[in-house]
């Protein structure tokens, strides 16, 4: 195994980063004074991860959306029991999730920490996909996606998605279409599986009340010698333009609801961090809830606390939103692009800058006094190429110059508004 210690002198922490004999990465980050242990364990594989290529490939290889999330329903089942059985018997919480660009398993618990963390190990690494259990999940999962086609906030956000991609993957609901999942069958499944959990393409994630030695000797025991396979992923190109520059549906809801992206270049690495931490400061600064802009148009009624700035980011993808509900959501469109464009000639008043950088500051060294928290946040990290330090140290070098060199290269016309108007009950 190969140890590297992590330190921090502004928080006065570390953590260790061990790449396992197996091929798999580990993190660990005992915590005093807390009673829990939360355990994560990710892979590089999310919904945008539809072509991809191993050494054994003569060329690129692409399968149905929503393959990833598939997989990961499917993967708590095995051959005699369902793994939330086990953790169950244990005391353990335990869940998962698929995101963009990320599957992960995890689990939380206050006893027992050798035993569940075994039960997380041994089905990560054991997949059991017959004809009739995938068949039956191609239901389940189809009536989901069909909830969420009538969700009005899951509608304005992908139908924004859908109106600044052409072609990137990240257009597409993470669950797939009810389409693209019946193309989807176990011989699919294992071959996903086999090429995106490669332990070389993972990450275990440990933070709380728990023995490191005890973590490690678990691992020797449950981990498998993974070959690293020459995984390669590709997004497909994408112009540099937005697709349609507004779009609208109409659904249930009592306000309209809408979405403003600005579509940007991805970023990777820790300039994807930089990137991020510069945009959150200037949004906030611009657009937060102590700014003019808010109070403004909150006292006019033109919008109200659902209004929120942020960056959506991933692998192949990078994108400002700011959204809400509204009564005129063209106009507070517009108000937020005349905003931008005042600031970009007067300024972001530093006065504001400097409280938002401290509150932003202040935020990520809250985030380390949760153990699940810091488990996610050492997984992400490792699986995007950086370290779980990297924000505190990136959120404190940022500058006014920083922020203000931003907006001032923000092309306020690539953007798009997507908008879900309420649809008159009958």
């Amino acid at each position: 195994m190969k140890k590297q210690i992590l330190t921090n002198s502004r928080l006065n922490e570390c953590c260790t980063r061990i790449k396992h004999d197996s091929g798999l990465t580990v993190c660990l980050y005992p915590m005093s004074g807390f009673s829990s242990a939360f355990a994560i364990m990710g892979t590089r594989y999310g919904s945008v991860d539809t072509t991809f290529k191993t050494n054994e490939d003569a060329d690129f290889v692409t399968v149905p959306e929503g393959i990833a999330h598939y997989l990961e329903h499917k993967l708590f089942e095995g051959e005699e029991c369902n793994a939330f059985e086990n953790f169950a018997k244990t005391g353990a919480y335990s869940n998962a999730f698929t995101s963009f660009d990320t599957t992960a398993y995890h689990f939380t618990c206050s006893d027992k920490f050798a035993d569940n963390l075994r039960i997380l190990l041994d089905f990560v690494q054991e997949p059991y996909f017959t004809d009739e259990n995938v068949q039956k999940e191609q239901g389940i999962i189809a009536q989901e996606i069909k909830i969420y086609l009538d969700d009005p906030g899951w509608r304005v956000f992908f139908n924004g998605l859908g109106a600044i991609y052409h072609n990137n993957p990240v257009r597409i609901d993470i669950a797939g279409t009810v389409e693209s999942i019946a193309q989807i069958n176990k011989e699919l499944l294992y071959r996903c599986y086999n090429t995106f959990y490669n332990l070389n393409n993972m990450t275990l994630s440990i933070a709380g009340n728990f023995d490191p030695d005890e973590a490690l000797a678990v691992c020797d025991e449950m981990l498998k010698s993974s070959k690293d396979i020459g995984l390669r992923t590709i997004v497909p190109d994408e112009p540099a333009g937005i697709k349609e520059k507004r779009v609208s549906q109409k659904l249930y809801c009592a306000l309209p609801l809408f979405q403003l992206g600005f579509k940007m270049p991805a970023q990777t690495g820790r300039e994807c961090t930089r990137q991020y931490m510069i945009w959150n400061i200037l949004l906030d600064s611009a657009l937060g809830s102590f700014s003019s802009f808010y109070s403004r148009f909150y006292d006019e009624g033109l919008i109200n606390d659902t209004f929120a700035a942020s960056v959506f980011k991933g692998r192949g993808f990078f994108l400002p939103i700011v959204s809400g509900d509204s009564r005129d959501p063209d106009r507070i469109s517009e108000e937020v692009i005349k905003e931008l464009h005042r600031l970009k000639k007067d300024g972001i008043p530093k006065e504001d800058f400097e409280v938002v950088k401290k509150m932003t500051y202040g935020d990520l060294v809250g985030s380390f006094n949760s153990v699940g928290s810091v488990a996610k946040g050492m997984m992400n990290a490792e699986l995007a190429g950086t370290d779980i330090f990297d924000s505190i140290e990136t959120a404190a070098a940022v500058t006014y110059d920083d922020v203000m060199q931003a907006l001032e290269g923000l092309d306020t016309e690539n953007s798009s508004l997507s908008i879900i108007e309420p649809l008159d009950r009958q």
